[in-house]
């Protein structure tokens, strides 16, 4: 199976909006399929308040007040959508293999079991050495594929001199795999995934300088593709790097489709981009951002720049989703059984639960999605910050009729 594109011109909400469809083929024979040109409209269904979103139906509730972590005045949220609440930055988030997750505080280092029954969140331990100055601090997190055997975490955060990638099990210390990443006030970048190949990818931001995206030597605006110990993986696209692709602003978020294509989420000043990442391809950070087209170092989705500013995304069946942070709602696309995005973005939680951050996809179907109110850059409520797990909105993530 591989992966082919084809562009479309689009609008959503009044903004300027640029989507690529995505092909997946599901046989050789159809690798080459052409298929004719089309123009789409991409239109937004932001109609009045946000859709209903099915929730998962809640676990018992907890029997008191938690013993560690943090607070919820007045017990359990009412919303069923909220599984932890009163959180300080959650920015990382892995499922565990028993389908709970443990979540990453950027500004303080914690690393906090959340549970999907809703029950008490905990506090399992503190990352030292984290610098939490501008857009810096704990950042993305992961677990290890072989976590039920030996308990590692993977995290990328940002120190008093560089981001790194660190590795441990709770209680133990922390050893760094990866150093020298280059941090920065912004364009701080940070998020980790174990792809299906087994290795770790990690993206990076330009620490607010633009030049090192597409400098090769430079681990800056890059999208990273490492071992378990931190060495340059096996097929990277020069053997003594780690570098897999280069030309991004700010990768925010990495997600994996049916046919193991890795999409990258781009925040971006001039636009906001999701790309379908290919070994070895420059992106065009600084020179271009956001052109979409049928080339395949092109995007296949770009947003104006401040009407979207992706943090992560998810696959989940046929939907891809995007959170947004300035745009404060959870993007949906369908795409066909053939691969093509449809021509409609749905967006979910609309408004309802302010910037939303991080999105994960867990084996059960839910999607869990963390809130980033309390960053600088949004409105916090007082029981801000949260972790959300819903159910896809019905239809979403089956192919479009």
């Amino acid at each position: 199976m591989r992966l082919t594109r084809r562009a479309l011109a689009t609008v959503a909400g009044g903004a300027a909006l640029a989507v690529s469809s995505l092909t997946l083929t599901a046989c050789s024979a159809h690798r080459n399929a052409a298929f004719p040109p089309e123009a789409r409209t991409w239109t937004s269904q932001d109609n009045g308040p946000p859709p209903a979103v099915d929730p998962q139906q809640p676990g018992p509730a907890p029997t008191g007040p938690p013993t560690s972590g943090p607070s919820r005045p007045g017990g359990r949220p009412t919303d069923p959508n909220i599984v932890a609440d009163h959180l300080d930055v959650p920015w990382g988030l892995a499922i565990t293999p028993d389908g709970n997750a443990i979540v990453g505080e950027r500004p303080t280092g914690r690393l906090l079991a959340v549970t999907a029954k809703r029950g008490p969140v905990t506090t399992l331990m503190r990352v030292p050495g984290v610098d939490p100055a501008g857009d810096g601090g704990l950042l993305g997190i992961t677990v290890a594929p072989s976590y039920d055997e030996d308990g590692l975490i993977y995290a990328y955060l940002t120190t008093k001199t560089d981001n790194r990638v660190v590795r441990f099990s709770i209680g133990s210390s922390v050893k760094p795999i990866l150093t020298g990443i280059p941090k920065g006030a912004t364009d701080n970048g940070g998020r980790i995934g174990f792809g299906p190949d087994g290795y770790l990818y990690v993206g990076t931001g330009d620490a607010g300088r633009p030049a090192l995206a597409a400098e090769p030597a430079s681990l800056a605006g890059k999208i990273l593709r490492i071992t378990v110990f931190g060495t340059p993986a096996p097929g990277n696209p020069t053997s003594s790097s780690p570098v897999w692709a280069s030309g991004f602003q700010n990768v925010l978020g990495l997600c994996w489709s049916k046919n193991h294509d890795l999409l990258a989420t781009d925040a971006g000043s001039t636009a906001d981009e999701v790309d379908v990442v290919h070994r070895g391809l420059d992106y065009g950070w600084p020179k271009s951002q956001g052109r979409v087209g049928a080339a395949p170092d092109l995007p296949v989705i770009a947003f104006r720049s401040g009407q979207a500013s992706p943090g992560g995304c998810a696959i989940e069946g046929y939907g891809l989703f995007v959170g947004e942070l300035n745009g404060r709602r959870l993007d949906g696309v369908q795409m066909s059984t053939g691969g093509h995005l449809a021509a409609t973005a749905k967006p979910t939680l609309t408004n309802a639960y302010g910037r939303l951050r991080t999105v994960v996809a867990a084996p059960d179907g839910a999607l869990w999605i963390t809130t980033s109110n309390r960053d600088g850059h949004g409105r916090p409520k007082a029981d801000d910050d949260k972790v959300l797990r819903i159910l896809p909105p019905s239809g979403s993530t089956t192919p479009p009729v």
